[in-house]
């Protein structure tokens, strides 16, 4: 396997995570108000809509990213409201998902993406269920850091025992999950350890919240495999003109780096060949890496078609048509052995069957129950699935690019479940 260069990384995905009125949207609000990433018009809207809900008095911070009117009114939040931020230091992109226990899909949608989740904890309540469960959502979606943040610190006097006591019953339920785990005493209202550290927890000696996420380092999550890169289109100019000969396959690198003179192999087909050109917008290009859009040339003509996948020969990605896979049930119907849909898996489109329902978590104890033969809304279970067309994948824990799926109702085109394949 050809050694992976080390990619710097100037963004960060994250997303919030944790039960209703835990403080997630204030904890945001006051990021971007600290962070000087508030637009003075977006500013001025929260303070009236702060003086529309509480009179006059301190701004409502959670109202910049309770977006929907409906949020606003009761006071949660039921969608995923996305905010974009930088620092000097590194740009970040921010989901911030629902509490609720009847929108843990949504949570799934806004978290499938980032590469750390901030679960807050509300200092006076202590770890709960919704709690374990975003915790235990973010291990499945291969989130590899989070960050606990003990939050209304204020509310309890700055008691370090608190927050002592929430790090020992957090650890205890994570213990044996592949999680890096910072935990972070806070007050999201006051702003203490949030931009700057506080004084009135001088028994903390760790980072404040967010000189943590601007120096966590991710960049070696993202280069676990090497190249994948799904086809999107094939290019063919044709006509008389001056390129009338030109072949490019056109898409999105989901991992790794390629560069003129690579050899690469093609899937399904099996074939060989090397990487004469690789072309970008701005001109060719002498190397690209994810999660670049380029268009790669190569030295043979090969059949190959929107779907197919370029990868390395030595470190190539299972090809098959059956696999397991955690599933994220989405919509009321019911999923049950037999059931048939359409899956899109990176730039393939197949059919699937869901042979059989190996188990499921139950939403309680966040045990599996292995007697399960459905599994209903937002519910999370283990399946075995047969597609019409064998599929190149990875283990979803090695690349989300490659191990990610959507199944979708033919009869609605409704998407039913997000999947994470388990080789």
């Amino acid at each position: 396997m050809t050694p992976l260069p080390t990619i710097e990384v100037t963004s960060l995905r994250l997303a919030t995570a944790g039960s209703v009125d835990d403080g997630k949207s204030t904890l945001i609000g006051r990021l971007l108000y600290d962070s000087k990433a508030v637009l003075v018009d977006q500013l001025e809207q929260v303070e009236e809509a702060s003086r529309r809900r509480h009179g006059e008095g301190a701004v409502d911070l959670s109202l910049l990213t309770d977006g929907l009117r409906a949020e606003r009114e009761q006071g949660i939040t039921i969608d995923v409201a996305y905010r974009y931020f930088a620092t000097p230091r590194r740009r970040f992109i921010l989901a911030d998902t629902p509490g609720h226990e009847q929108y843990t899909r949504n949570m799934v949608t806004g978290a499938s993406t980032a590469d750390l989740a901030i679960v807050l904890v509300d200092a006076r309540k202590g770890v709960l269920e919704q709690t374990k469960r975003h915790a235990h959502l973010s291990s499945l979606l291969g989130i590899r850091h989070v960050v606990v943040a003990v939050n209304k610190m204020d509310l309890v006097g700055w008691d370090e025992d608190v927050f002592d006591g929430i790090v020992r019953d957090f650890h205890a339920f994570v213990d044996g999950l592949e999680l890096d785990i910072v935990y972070i005493p806070l007050s999201a209202k006051e702003g203490d350890n949030v931009v700057t550290l506080s004084e009135r927890m001088p028994w903390y000696a760790g980072p404040a919240l967010l000189d943590h996420l601007e120096t966590v380092d991710v960049a070696s999550d993202r280069n676990l495999i090497d190249l994948r890169f799904p086809v999107q289109w094939v290019i063919r100019p044709g006509g008389d003109g001056p390129d009338h000969d030109y072949r490019g396959y056109a898409g999105q690198i989901a991992a790794g780096v390629v560069r003129p003179g690579d050899e690469v192999l093609v899937l399904p087909a099996g074939k060989r060949t090397t990487v004469s050109a690789i072309d970008s917008f701005d001109g060719p290009l002498d190397e690209a890496f994810a999660p670049m859009s380029v268009t790669l040339r190569l030295a043979d003509e090969i059949d190959i078609t929107r779907g197919d996948l370029i990868c390395r020969p030595d470190d190539a990605p299972t090809l098959s048509r059956e696999f397991e896979a955690d599933l994220c049930w989405m919509t009321d119907a019911p999923a049950v052995a037999g059931g048939r849909y359409a899956i899109k898996h990176a730039t393939h489109a197949a059919r699937a069957v869901v042979d059989e329902i190996e188990w499921a978590i139950d939403v309680h104890t966040l045990e599996r129950d292995e007697t399960a033969t459905q599994l209903g809304l937002n519910d999370i279970g283990r399946v075995h699935l047969r597609t019409s067309h064998p599929l190149a994948f990875d283990d979803y824990g090695r690349s989300r690019g490659t191990g990610a799926f959507i199944l979708i109702d033919e009869a609605t085109n409704d998407t039913v479940a997000a999947g994470m394949i388990r080789e």
